[in-house]
């Protein structure tokens, strides 16, 4: 994306340079000099054979002579039937002034350098976003640590997605659409992932910022065509992370942002209701703000499921404190279950950074463990969590 840009702007620079560089040679050819006088005697001889108008030059050639002759431009106005009268052949509309070339070929240059680049900002706008379709996903349940009551509930969802025509025969349906909410940092994105693993389906990860856009309807088009996508491929998951940034609920204020959220909404409502063949794709959203999302979008029948991903419990915490220190370890003197206590409440994501940062403070001071005045420290530098004492 960047090397397009940079092409945009250079290539035209480029040729503008080569194009000033060889009128400039050109202009240096050496033209025989010969005074008006002199001119004049050959014009009324018959020795003329054409003649042009270059600013203040009177460029023209001589019969039986090679190369080109010039002379002061007299700016007379007889000059020219003077010239006709002698049949000579006379092209005073050409003009090859110095200025008047530059200045041209720079007006062109920046004209057609400014429709390549609405070119290809349309191109981006219309086309930029790839959605990009993952079929070798690794990730699975047993890759999430803890979190044990969520893939409980998730999983008994899971053979409806895995195995639809086992219920449509009782009459129960799989379902169109899951929420995933909850405080940042805590895998609703690895556990979007390790369902469509587990599921055995194709994943296809957008976020709420893709749709966006500064020229109007252009949302809804790229919903559309994320949606087009996901049936060719079906069946998959299509995952929308951040989905609260285009779910958000709709407000009839009359504003352009407003109108444009609107119009996102609408054909995700569309698409939800399955007004055109979406059979075999499944909407997982991810949220940090359930309550600010549009009512009817995540009504059920669109959204069937909603599953909280919150902070970590405390055995999940223990899991992370293994898992997040491999090989630096923490030492005998720290008792884990108060640590636990410590760390109770804060996400996952914070909790890796901040016996990262621990880890950082043991290795700085030569030591192979981690002690409590590291954690201690470790939470003064990240802002994470205040830790005095264990």
């Amino acid at each position: 994306m960047k090397n397009k840009k940079i092409l945009l702007i250079t290539i035209p620079i480029v040729v503008l340079i080569i194009g000033i560089i060889v009128f400039v040679s050109l202009d240096d050819i050496k033209l025989n000099y010969i005074s008006y006088g002199e001119f004049n005697k050959r014009l009324n001889s018959g020795d003329i054979f054409s003649a042009s108008l270059d600013g203040n030059k009177l460029i023209f050639k001589i019969k039986n002579e090679s190369g080109d002759y010039y002379t002061d431009n007299p700016e007379s106005l007889e000059l020219k039937e003077k010239l006709l009268l002698q049949n000579v052949r006379l092209d005073d509309s050409f003009s090859n002034d110095s200025s008047t070339f530059i200045f041209d070929l720079i007006f062109y240059l920046v004209f057609f350098a400014f429709i390549a680049f609405a070119l290809y900002k349309v191109t981006s706008i219309f086309g930029g976003t790839k959605f990009i379709i993952v079929k070798d996903n690794k990730t699975s349940f047993k890759d999430i640590c803890g979190m044990e009551n969520v893939k409980e509930d998730i999983s008994k969802t899971l053979d409806l997605i895995k195995n639809p025509s086992k219920y449509e025969n009782k009459g129960i349906r799989a379902p169109k659409g899951i929420i995933l909410e909850g405080p940042p940092g805590n895998g609703k994105t690895l556990f979007a992932k390790a369902l469509a693993h587990e599921a055995g389906l194709s994943f296809i990860p957008a976020k709420g910022a893709d749709f966006q856009s500064a020229v109007m309807s252009v949302g809804p088009q790229k919903i559309k065509a994320l949606f087009k996508k996901a049936r060719r491929h079906s069946p998959c998951i299509v995952f929308i992370d951040e989905f609260d940034s285009i779910g958000e609920r709709r407000s009839f204020t009359g504003t352009g942002i407003d109108k444009e959220n609107n119009r996102i909404i609408t054909a995700m409502l569309n698409e939800m209701d399955g007004f055109e063949d979406r059979s075999g794709v499944l909407v997982i959203g991810a949220t940090n703000s359930y309550s600010s999302l549009d009512a009817a979008l995540v009504r059920p029948g669109r959204f069937d499921k909603k599953f909280n991903i919150g902070n970590p419990d405390k055995l999940t915490i223990k899991e992370l404190i293994k898992m997040y220190t491999p090989t630096v370890k923490l030492s005998k003197s720290i008792n884990l279950d108060s640590l636990v206590n410590c760390l109770y409440g804060i996400s996952c994501s914070s909790v890796e950074t901040l016996l990262n940062e621990a880890t950082i403070e043991a290795l700085s001071c030569g030591r192979e463990e981690i002690i409590i005045d590291d954690i201690i420290k470790a939470g003064q530098k990240t802002n994470i969590i205040k830790i005095n004492k264990l």
